[in-house]
């Protein structure tokens, strides 16, 4: 359960593209802040979560929202400005027992792909050769097909699957947001070949007329109007009141909406938060949270190409204070409503100072090492207050 948004050009306030998205997984897992700078690679096959595949020569960086257990991620942007989210959708067409996840999917795509287009390319290149299948989740059976929101500074595809079946929108301005249900109805710019016959060889429409990806293809099909009560709609509805002066301090508030329920508690949660501001050079500012349930969590920044990170941030599903995560969630078992109140009220105060702060920022005249100091400074000083509140 996850809710993924992009905002391109004249529909943001300064005309950069701002990409938010809510990683809603279950409540035990833990979901971690990683790094993997670009390399040059010997090896002839990469270890997938269930499968191998052949290995290219070069990756490139990537930071990555992963969630303890798997190789691949929830969420993530590279080195050179492609930024990339999954959903989970239910289709018609059976799951396979093996193959990529979804989510090894889209750290392959951030690992190739130079730009949006290449990003999604690379993933149906995969998807058609090694199917995507698989257990998705950690200590249950959750089993899904996928579909992705790809951006980088320019552009943004919606890339929608059901098996190797495979349908894609160009999205060049405005606003656009998907959820855990096909969204690609009519309209679309790319399809796989055969796709249109395949649905009608099943059963799944009458004939090319009445083919409708997502209607066709979602098990129980999908309305033609998106409900406004809806997560996707409620998401849909914020975004559009903003059309024009979003920023990423707004985008941030979207992911901590609770009227629709796109912050989720509960047995599934959002377990880990992204918004990130792509720039001309393709440069970009990542603000994650590495902590469950945005409203009472932080967003801190991290500067690609080239970031730092703390020591702190890879935890297991062993409990350790001195991990980010745990500290975190400690923090909310333990403390009172006036603790809880005034912490989120100190980082809501913080995060407007960073990001005006990161908003005068130079990149071009700055060190990375300059950079990674700041990043480091406001992660300390976060794990700080949840060691106040702990001791």
């Amino acid at each position: 359960m996850c809710d993924t948004f992009v905002v391109l050009g004249a529909a943001s306030k300064d005309g950069k593209t701002i990409f938010g998205k809510n990683s809603d997984r279950p409540y035990e897992e833990v979901q971690n802040i990683v790094y993997i700078p670009k390399k040059i690679h010997e090896e002839d096959t990469v270890s997938c979560t269930y499968i191998e595949i052949p290995q290219v020569k070069e990756t490139i960086g990537v930071l990555l929202c992963q969630p303890h257990w798997m190789w691949g991620a929830e969420m993530g942007t590279n080195d050179l400005g492609v930024v990339i989210g999954n959903e989970a959708v239910w289709t018609e067409e059976p799951i396979r027992n093996k193959g990529l996840l979804g989510m090894d999917l889209l750290r392959l795509g951030l690992e190739r792909g130079k730009t949006a287009r290449e990003a999604m390319n690379v993933i149906i290149d995969l998807l058609e050769k090694h199917g995507q299948g698989g257990n998705c989740a950690y200590n249950d059976q959750m089993t899904y097909h996928n579909s992705f929101l790809i951006a980088d500074k320019n552009e943004a595809w919606v890339f929608e699957t059901a098996d190797k079946w495979w349908v894609a929108e160009h999205v060049i301005e405005g606003i656009r947001n998907i959820s855990n249900e096909l969204s690609i109805r009519k309209k679309f710019d790319l399809i796989r070949e055969g796709t249109i016959e395949h649905a009608i060889e099943k059963g799944y429409c009458k004939d090319e007329d009445q083919f409708n990806f997502a209607n066709s293809f979602a098990q129980g099909g999908v309305s033609d109007t998106i409900s406004p009560f809806s997560r996707e709609g409620r998401c849909q509805i914020l975004l559009n009141d903003k059309r024009g002066k979003l920023n990423v301090e707004q985008a941030m508030e979207v992911l901590r909406d609770h009227e629709g329920g796109i912050c989720m508690h509960g047995g599934f949660r959002s377990t880990a938060s992204q918004v990130t501001k792509i720039f001309d050079d393709d440069s970009t500012i990542n603000w994650l949270t590495g902590t469950p349930e945005p409203c009472m969590g932080m967003f801190k920044p991290i500067f690609l190409p080239n970031p730092r990170l703390p020591d702190n941030l890879e935890s297991t599903l062993i409990p350790e204070r001195e991990k980010l995560w745990w500290a975190h969630v400690s923090s909310i078992q333990k403390g009172s409503e006036k603790d809880l109140q005034n912490l989120k009220t100190a980082f809501r105060q913080a995060e407007i100072n960073n990001i005006e702060k990161s908003d005068k920022l130079k990149f071009s005249s700055m060190s990375r090492e300059k950079l990674n100091e700041m990043t480091l400074n406001i992660f300390k000083w976060e794990f700080e207050k949840y060691k106040e509140l702990l001791n």
